[in-house]
């Protein structure tokens, strides 16, 4: 789908406005009094996934974008996931693979049916302008994706751009909402306010971040991490240690020797509910089971990323 340009604005300090649809519209009422969004919270996963989509890029692309997944409660927005789109920017007029952003968000909606659309990505584009090489958030170009993705979110999108031009030791990110200014009723352009930002992860998420950042801090990288045994081992040692804490602390309830207390009681009840009562052998077949099927999804991934390199190197060829 290809769409002409209009201009685009981007102001840095965050404002509250009412949402693009309802401005544009001329909307009143309950629509246009719609909870704006101040707070975005995004997951490592979706920086890695458009960092990598960035190292991927063709060559002489000038940036990427993608559609961003989460959900939104109220003002605050959390981004959860992404996926990467092709486009081509020529001049004032920017294409996107709309049938190839629907059948990947269905595919997406298959693993994750609870996340919806929220927005889309991009990354900084170099400022030509600039004799300092400085990169540039926001391009005329940006309004145009953006009226895409108001048409395929469920409320305003919101506009994460990803500052790869490493000018400093970080990557920084930047969330925007954009508004519509008309003039007697005619959209003349969108002026993109920049609204707070922060980075949240999971529990699983910090364990990976933290075992990524501890291998990059050696020469080998993960082959000089500790051994993957070693680590389990320690870790049962860690929960067994927990468990003879918690077991003596009960005995010493039951013999009188201190005093109950409900709040560590229901804890302890709560965690011992929590665990399934499973009979060994059932057990067993289910690691079993469960192991097959990493191996096969491990070997799939090998084969995809080997099919994606002899692509690379195809599209390089040809090129030539």
């Amino acid at each position: 789908t290809t769409y002409g340009c209009s201009p685009a604005l981007i102001l840095n300090t965050p404002s509250v406005t009412r949402s693009a649809a309802a401005i544009a519209s001329g909307a009143t009422g309950d629509a246009a009094e719609a909870i704006p969004v101040s707070n975005v919270n995004v997951h490592p996963l979706v920086l890695l996934s458009v960092l990598d989509h960035h190292t991927r890029r063709q060559e002489g692309a000038g940036r990427v974008i993608g559609t961003l997944l989460g959900k939104r409660d109220g003002d605050r927005v959390e981004i959860t996931n992404a996926f990467a789109v092709p486009h081509a920017e020529r001049g004032d007029e920017v294409a996107i693979g709309k049938d190839f952003n629907r059948q990947m968000l269905a595919l997406h909606l298959r693993a994750n049916p609870r996340e919806t659309v929220v927005g889309w990505y991009a990354t900084a584009l170099p400022d030509e302008n600039d004799p300092n090489g400085e990169f540039k958030c926001i391009a005329d170009t940006s309004s145009l994706i953006h009226e895409f993705y108001a048409g395929e979110c469920d409320d305003d999108p919101i506009h994460l751009v990803v500052d790869t031009g490493l000018q400093t030791d970080a990557v920084a990110l930047r969330a925007y909402k954009s508004t519509p200014v008309c003039v007697k009723g005619e959209p003349l352009a969108n002026v993109f306010h920049e609204i707070r930002l922060a980075l949240k992860s999971s529990e699983s998420e910090r364990i990976c971040i933290d075992r990524m950042i501890g291998s990059s801090s050696t020469p080998e990288g993960a082959l000089a991490t500790q051994d993957e045994s070693l680590a389990l081992r320690i870790s049962m040692e860690k929960l067994l240690e927990m468990l003879e804490t918690c077991s003596a602390y009960v005995d010493k309830v039951v013999d009188g020797k201190i005093s109950a207390d409900d709040e560590v009681g229901r804890d302890i009840s709560e965690t011992l509910n929590s665990v399934p009562r499973i009979r060994p052998e059932v057990f067993d077949k289910m690691f079993n089971d469960s192991l097959q099927d990493l191996l096969m999804v491990t070997y799939l991934s090998n084969i995809t990323k080997t099919q994606l390199t002899i692509a690379e190197k195809l599209n390089e060829t040809l090129g030539k």
